[in-house]
């Protein structure tokens, strides 16, 4: 009788626990993640660590993006820096080629990367797994070596100077001022990012990453889907591409290269798929790693892929959804007892 009285007492404690709710959520991790973003200058020493962390969050718009893509549809792309190189090149070669201002090349430029998205797109995403992953393997190539030949309009292999940033004739320069537009550009992505993720939209992504066959029983159009998030992270890409070359000042194809498309998919498993925020912890754990590891010299390479192996291994979901999973199997064991 008493076993039982406490398993009731237990049960009741269990029940009368507030649910979690996932806009809650949601709003203090975009709190978070706006303190983070806000604080984090406080400790920089000089100017190199402002460049790191613009780096960071360039590298995390794009894997926002590409986790919509790999980590709730399921679809994978070797392809994503062909679409960040040309948001770069377009919004350089609009501005510096045909004098039109950056504030309307930029916006021109994504635009354009999203139609080139869903032109080849609707062929694409009919084809699955390996062939699918060919498929933009192909395309990130064809870019790669468009921007390296075409060297009339994108200078060839030595790239091109990007024209500044510049609002109301004012130019807008400074690696402070850099951080704040990139931070708030991240912080946008995200905010974006898990309003999708929470919407209808987000089931029908999830429903076609579970089984396609399943999802379209019940009445979700896999095609037009898979199509739909493919333009949204070449839209993200293409976006962080133009937001680099004018930060940088210059741009080469070696930002559409493929190892640049493989960094930013390593980016995205590292940090976790199906996580918002793990695209955002993979981009700055793996952006800040090999800045960790020059002092090892001829050893930098061979720790960072041990450092790669024994994540995978001890995190098999990704760092972020793996320390989830444990941090909730540990409160339900606390609200148990």
């Amino acid at each position: 009788m008493r076993a039982a009285a406490n398993v009731s007492e237990r049960g009741a404690t269990v029940a009368a626990a507030p649910p979690r709710r996932p806009g809650a959520a949601r709003r203090g991790g975009l709190v978070a993640l706006a303190l983070v973003i806000v604080l984090l200058p406080l400790g920089f020493p000089n100017a190199y660590f402002y460049e790191i962390a613009i780096l960071v969050a360039l590298n995390a718009i794009v894997c926002v993006g590409l986790n919509l893509l790999i980590g709730y549809a399921g679809q994978i792309s070797l392809g994503h820096a062909g679409f960040y190189g040309l948001g770069a090149y377009g919004s350089a070669v609009l501005a510096a080629q045909h004098g039109w201002p950056v504030w309307a090349s930029m916006p021109a430029a994504v635009l354009a990367v999203g139609m080139l998205a869903f032109v080849v797109g609707r062929p694409t995403l009919r084809l699955k797994g390996h062939y699918l992953a060919m498929a933009t393997l192909g395309l990130g190539v064809i870019v790669s070596i468009v921007l390296t030949n075409e060297d009339r309009i994108t200078g060839g292999p030595d790239g091109m100077a990007v024209p500044p940033l510049a609002l109301f004739g004012r130019v807008l320069q400074g690696e402070p001022l850099w951080y704040a537009i990139t931070g708030a550009a991240l912080w946008l992505a995200v905010w974006l990012a898990l309003n999708l993720v929470e919407s209808p939209v987000g089931r029908a992504l999830r429903a076609l990453h579970g089984s396609e066959i399943a999802a379209e029983t019940v009445g979700v159009d896999s095609t037009r889907w898979k199509l739909r998030v493919f333009v949204i992270s070449a839209l993200f890409a293409a976006a962080a591409g133009a937001l680099t070359a004018h930060y940088a000042g210059f741009v080469t194809p070696g930002k559409a290269s493929f190892l640049h498309s493989v960094e930013l998919v390593i980016m995205v498993v590292f940090g976790g798929m199906a996580s918002i925020y793990g695209a955002v912890v993979g981009a700055a754990l793996l952006t800040l790693l090999p800045q960790l590891l020059t002092a090892l010299k001829d050893y930098e390479m061979m720790v960072f892929g041990a450092v790669l192996i024994a994540t995978m291994i001890f995190f098999p979901r990704g760092i972020v959804p793996t320390l989830a999973r444990l941090a909730a199997r540990a409160r339900r064991r606390g609200d148990a007892r």
